[in-house]
């Protein structure tokens, strides 16, 4: 009934199984890993200084200080909740995420969603890299050392490298290297936020007007797609690792704990640097691990360097060896380091073309955010249903072969996830001028009554809540549990 995975998927010793596992089954005598260990990946890529410019960000929807914190809550743990949830079939199927789609889509028709991931950890990854070499940038200016165009160049080109040589180490490297960055980077990040504590006047946050619900829902889905959502697609890479028998409760967990708990803290913080300080709020845009060493003094501004790095690669690599396993998903038959490779070249290439030649950093990357945010949350709300319609493990002989029980193509799963983008991308809009290749969303807007563009732009109050991501979720879950609740009791019963 079952092929065999292709040589590219298999581990040939035990040696390079531990550190060059690829997408194929892990067997059960390196399943050792428990639900608190998930922990450890989870914090530190999300311990990130860079948690703090989110203040800035959901203050651009003119928002008060409380709507922002509450959005705060509720879109992190929600995300990361999610993240959970797909992270319980890596319990279950012991392979990557990508490769469970498969039980949905087929195993040929999850080239459509593995795209998408492909792209948006790739988004991801390149987006850590821009802002750990503009901060390198504008530290080493502060400090009166050189920050023209080739410390960028070099710093770009190191960063890179690293990411990359990290990911090629494999699983349990990257796990020992995560639980030792996490008390570094967290104990540096109370150190920073002591320091800047005096910055914060109560008076200037609290003053700030209410905005309107649909302005919340806004801040709310750029939460959600700025941290749990921007993950989702590799939840599973890390608990496939988990023994059969851990509880899903705890898996579920321990990501949502390990992932929440530091940007909680972060944002809101952050919230109440930027609603202090007009200037600040405006320079994160632009550099934002820049503009926050811009309120230190310079005697700690190169350990603040190097902790905001380590934070960003630590992000990055979890980014850059995911995408890797997705590229192999895909069906491109090379070695991971290869494929880890690939996605450093893309990585490189994306940076320089940003910090050189992009006007901004929060346009292009909002942007970028929202638009593959729709398709991957329409994935996200297939794969929640039918994580939660199957009861009993995945065939994992299964998830490689196309005439086995997930057959090669599920139309119907491909067709809810290209109607819920095509639906939820008109219910999005492009916000930035310097990011013009997007003004085609939005197209649903005016004819439900939703908002009108005039010559000045959008007009009203919904077309800037992006309701798209959130409606394509719920679509996407509730699509799949319609069309695919038989097809998924069928396929249980050849078990």
């Amino acid at each position: 009934m079952s092929s065999t995975p292709p040589v590219a998927e298999q581990a040939t010793t035990p040696r390079r199984l531990i550190e060059m596992q690829g997408i194929d089954v892990v067997p059960d005598s390196q399943r050792t890993a428990r639900p608190s260990d998930l922990f450890w990946p989870w914090f530190a890529a999300n311990v990130s200084v860079f948690g703090l410019t989110y203040g800035s960000y959901l203050f651009g929807f003119g928002i008060s200080f409380w709507q922002a914190s509450v959005v705060a809550v509720l879109g992190i743990v929600l995300s990361f909740a999610l993240c959970g949830v797909i992270a319980i079939s890596g319990k279950r199927g012991s392979v990557p995420t990508m490769v469970l789609s498969r039980a949905a889509f087929g195993v040929d028709g999850q080239k459509v969603p593995g795209l998408i991931s492909w792209l948006t950890s790739i988004g991801w990854e390149t987006s850590l890299t821009i802002t750990a070499t503009l901060a390198t940038a504008t530290i080493f200016d502060r400090l009166g050392w050189s920050s023209g165009t080739a410390t960028k160049i070099i710093a770009c080109v190191v960063i890179a490298a690293i990411i990359v040589v990290c990911s090629v180490l494999g699983y349990h490297t990257i796990m020992k290297v995560q639980s030792i960055l996490t008390w570094v980077t967290g104990a540096f990040t109370l150190v920073f936020m002591a320091m800047t504590i005096s910055h914060i006047h109560w008076a200037a946050v609290s003053a700030m007007p209410s905005g309107s619900i649909a302005a919340c829902i806004g801040a709310l889905v750029m939460v959600m797609t700025g941290f749990g959502l921007g993950w989702i697609n590799i939840a599973a890479d890390w608990s496939r690792y988990q023994r059969r028998d851990a509880s899903n409760g705890a898996i579920v967990f321990w990501n949502t704990f390990g992932g929440s708990v530091a940007p909680l803290l972060l944002v809101v913080f952050g919230l109440l640097l930027a609603g202090s300080d007009e200037k600040l709020a405006a320079a994160i845009p632009v550099d934002p691990i820049g503009a926050l060493a811009g309120i230190l003094p310079t005697w700690i501004l190169l350990p603040f360097l190097v902790v905001a790095v380590l934070t960003l690669i630590s992000g990055a690599v979890l980014g850059i060896y995911s995408s890797g396993l997705t590229l192999l998903s895909l069906g491109i038959n090379i070695p991971r380091p290869a494929a880890a490779a690939i996605d450093g070249i893309i990585l490189t290439l994306g940076t320089i073309y940003v910090v050189f030649f992009a006007k901004s950093f929060l346009a292009p990357f909002q942007s970028f955010l929202v638009t593959l945010g729709v398709p991957l949350a329409a994935w996200a709300g297939v794969m929640c249903a039918d994580i939660v319609a199957r009861k009993g493990p995945y065939d994992e002989e299964g998830l490689f072969d196309r005439n086995g029980r997930y057959g090669a193509v599920n139309w119907a799963s491909i067709g809810v996830m290209v109607v819920c983008s095509v639906i939820g991308w008109g219910l999005v809009i492009n916000q930035f001028s310097d990011a013009t290749y997007n003004n085609w969303q939005g197209y649903l807007l005016e004819p439900l009554k939703l908002g009108h563009h005039g010559p000045d732009g959008w007009e009203g109050t919904w077309p800037w809540a992006n309701l798209g991501v959130i409606v394509s979720l719920l679509l996407g879950f509730v699509g799949h549990l319609v069309l695919n609740g038989g097809t998924i009791k069928r396929q249980e019963d050849r078990a």
